[in-house]
């Protein structure tokens, strides 16, 4: 195939998939306004609308003309290795989609739609039962897409390498196998210490002034809000339309500082990413992120290695007190900082400690995998909650709201993806570890509130590659060697030791 020809082909790839990924990216902004703005009466028609455009993509992206273009794409010797990396994942892509009929595709859509706005109901009426029906459907949906997809061991196995190609139940069971037990020692040890002090976080906290907080720690992240902007939501998450639109949301607990601050930076470090990814790439795979494990591992960074690092609370407790003087004026920098990484098990996801939350995931992971494995029915779902929380930490769901409705996950059919909130947190202590040995003073540059080499050096080091390479191929690339968990409970033991002395 010669040169000329080789472009002409690849010009006609381009131009395709960036008018489905318009078509994707118009679907994200009515998802996007559904979870920000929608009016209630009109949930029914965004629900076809987003079923429609859903549709329409899935046909242009399963077309047989696209095929026989990335088939005589695929034999071209005249592509760079960008180019022919795009292909080969395009293929990949095309191939899974290839296997799901338009009518599924719709259907599905349909279906979480419907049970985005039960869990709604059923989070305000603190009622499970009231999403327990949509979401039974949701779950026998998955289960067939498994079945579609395929899978050597277990079906499972085909949501899970969904959101981390390569994941398997083999491989997490073996991951939670090897963190279980040292989590629990670790547990053990704080739980015998005297508890520090984290009262201060709950008092009242005037949403405004935390609304301008939040505001100025994502801006002096290095947030871009001329590419993208933040608004309130029932559960926080970023959405992203292209590079230059990126839209992060917070929720706001006036009695719970802790609650919109470190949301606000989990929230921020995914967006950065986004912000990052090559915008030459818009619609192919080199301008989409490795994998959602790799996305968590920037949020999870910044959450926890930055946001809670004592280098940022010497530089960011005057802040907060200039905000709230009566409420922290008499904290020190070492009272704020062992306060915010208090160790205690909780009913919250979202709000927990960087020890217990990997109980958290645990127990997502194997309440998903009982699902697939057809050992419980959604209505079992309250029932292994309770006892799980009750096995694993001791602590007592009260409700619902608190127990099993707290996450939007299930209710936008993401099954498998729970696990990549562990993954993402033992990638992000072994690339920050990376980032500490090659950024001179980076302790000294996050205490002057001034991190913009580290947000650099992670645009270079992970944000520009895109899909070019898998999770672990990307950690070998970035720190020299595939996922080694010792990383991060190294990290856990030294950072938490000192804490409780």
């Amino acid at each position: 195939m010669s040169t000329s020809t080789s472009a002409g082909l690849y010009s006609q790839y381009e131009s395709t998939m960036r008018r489905i990924a318009d078509i994707r990216y118009a679907a994200a902004v009515l998802q996007w306004d559904q979870e920000t703005y929608l009016p209630a009466k009109g949930a029914g028609f965004r629900g076809q609308q987003l079923a429609t455009l859903s549709e329409l993509a899935h046909n242009e992206f399963t077309s047989d003309r696209l095929g026989v273009l990335l088939n005589d794409l695929s034999y071209s010797n005249n592509l760079t290795d960008q180019q022919v990396r795009n292909i080969a994942l395009t293929t990949e892509d095309y191939q899974r989609n290839k296997k799901f009929s338009a009518a599924f595709v719709r259907k599905l859509t349909e279906v979480i739609n419907k049970s985005y706005h039960s869990w709604i109901e059923a989070r305000k009426a603190n009622d499970f039962s009231l999403f327990a029906g949509d979401l039974a459907e949701l779950v026998k949906m998955k289960k067939e897409e498994a079945q579609i997809l395929g899978y050597r061991h277990h079906p499972y196995d085909a949501l899970l390498n969904d959101h981390d190609k390569g994941a398997s139940v083999q491989l997490l069971d073996k991951v939670f196998d090897t963190i279980r037990e040292p989590l629990r020692a670790l547990l053990t040890e704080i739980q015998s210490m005297p508890q520090v002090n984290n009262s201060f976080l709950q008092q009242h906290f005037p949403k405004g002034k935390q609304w301008d907080l939040g505001m100025q720690l994502i801006r002096d992240m290095g947030y871009d809000l001329e590419a993208g902007r933040q608004d309130i939501s029932e559960h926080p998450f970023t959405t992203n339309f292209n590079c230059k639109d990126v839209r992060v949301t917070t929720r706001i607990d006036e009695n719970d500082l802790g609650n919109m601050v470190w949301s606000c930076i989990h929230e921020a470090g995914h967006a950065l990413y986004e912000q990052g990814l090559p915008e030459t790439q818009y619609g192919l795979p080199l301008g989409e992120p490795a994998s959602y494990t790799i996305h968590e591992s920037q949020s999870r960074l910044w959450e926890n290695h930055v946001g809670r690092s004592l280098a940022w609370c010497q530089h960011y407790l005057p802040v907060f007190q200039q905000y709230f003087p009566e409420q922290l004026g008499h904290l020190t920098s070492m009272d704020f900082y062992r306060g915010i990484n208090q160790v205690n098990p909780s009913l919250i996801r979202t709000e927990a400690d960087e020890l217990t939350y990997h109980f958290h995931v645990m127990i997502r992971y194997e309440l998903e995998k009982a699902l697939m494995e057809d050992k419980i029915t959604t209505a079992d779902i309250p029932d292994f909650w309770n006892e799980s929380y009750l096995r694993y930490m001791n602590v007592k769901v009260p409700d619902h709201r608190q127990g099993c409705l707290q996450d939007v996950h299930w209710s936008h059919g993401s099954f498998g993806y729970f696990p990549t909130y562990s993954l993402g947190s033992f990638y992000a202590a072994q690339i920050f570890a990376t980032a500490e040995k090659n950024i001179p003073g980076l302790d000294q540059q996050i205490q002057k509130g001034t991190p913009d080499s580290l947000l650099q050096w992670l645009r270079n080091q992970v944000h520009r590659y895109g899909r070019m390479y898998t999770s672990e191929e990307l950690c070998k690339k970035v720190t020299g060697e595939t996922l080694n968990i010792s990383y991060f409970l190294q990290y856990l033991q030294r950072k938490y030791r000192g804490i409780y002395e």
